[in-house]
């Protein structure tokens, strides 16, 4: 069985407060973007001692296959479901690593939904939602599939009619990792005199001066070269260009049809229209 996990941006991201288990209170708005990686499960017969044959294929996955996601999401799922055969996964990898683009949480969540279609578990959604919050905060949103106000640690999250079909979004890969852990110790969190539900439902062209990402200030202050993308894809006509989640991918938003050209200094990076 294949499914196409897709990636997500972030319409501004607020990081409210240290909390005390350890996590922060954040505020964004998750947005679903149709750049996808390619992950196929097959149920398999054989050893039982490995019940997860792993393997992948596009950008290299780093660390080991034990904390990859996708096989945490079938062990997960076997600890309540022992009938779970053993499987084949193949990931193959587009969505780049550490870009803020939340490619492992999607890969982890839609290897959940694949599991469930597969072995007809017949999992309901709030089912499967809670699954994924196990594996991760933002995983719940791409059982989901669709623009959502989030909050909490990111777990708590609430459609939101958001439709940005109309436009062109460019996504720019820097290729550039970010430690999202690292991005999080940089962070001073504060209450911010306006929320993010409440800017994301003005006029777009109000987003520019409005909704902020935290994460900016100090990836922008420990990877300048990134300053210029963001800044060039304003020069090109974006409505509104950000930082999505902690960094490194920088994302504009485009009105339909928009010629968006590469500048010859960003060559070697990779650019996404959507």
């Amino acid at each position: 069985m294949i499914q196409f996990p897709n990636c997500k941006i972030n319409l501004g991201l607020s990081i409210l407060e240290k909390r005390g288990d350890g996590f922060h209170s954040l505020e964004t708005v998750f947005y679903p973007v149709a750049l996808n990686d390619l992950l196929e499960i097959i149920a398999v017969s054989g050893n039982p001692n490995e019940l997860v044959a792993f393997t992948n294929s596009g950008n290299p996955i780093p660390g080991s296959i034990t904390s990859n996601l996708c096989v945490k999401a079938y062990h997960l799922l076997k600890a309540d479901f022992p009938q779970l055969s053993p499987v084949k996964m193949n990931l193959h990898k587009r969505i780049p690593i550490g870009a803020g683009l939340g490619g492992g949480s999607s890969d982890g969540a839609v290897t959940l939904l694949i599991l469930n279609d597969l072995f007809e578990l017949k999992l309901t959604k709030e089912k499967l939602i809670y699954y994924a919050a196990q594996l991760g905060s933002d995983c719940p949103f791409f059982i989901l599939k669709e623009a959502c106000h989030a909050t909490g640690r990111g777990e708590i999250m609430k459609s939101i009619p958001i439709n940005l079909n109309q436009y062109t979004i460019a996504l720019v890969h820097p290729n550039i990792p970010i430690s999202t852990a690292w991005a999080f110790q940089q962070i001073t969190p504060s209450i911010k005199e306006k929320t993010i539900a409440d800017i994301i439902h003005q006029p777009i062209a109000s987003w520019k001066d409005e909704l902020i990402n935290d994460f900016e200030i100090p990836v922008f202050l420990a990877h300048p070269s990134l300053v210029p993308i963001k800044n060039y894809l304003y020069e090109q006509g974006a409505i509104y260009a950000s930082l999505s989640g902690s960094g490194s991918s920088i994302f504009g938003i485009f009105p339909k049809g928009s010629l968006i050209n590469t500048a010859p200094a960003f060559d070697k990076l990779k650019m996404d229209i959507i």
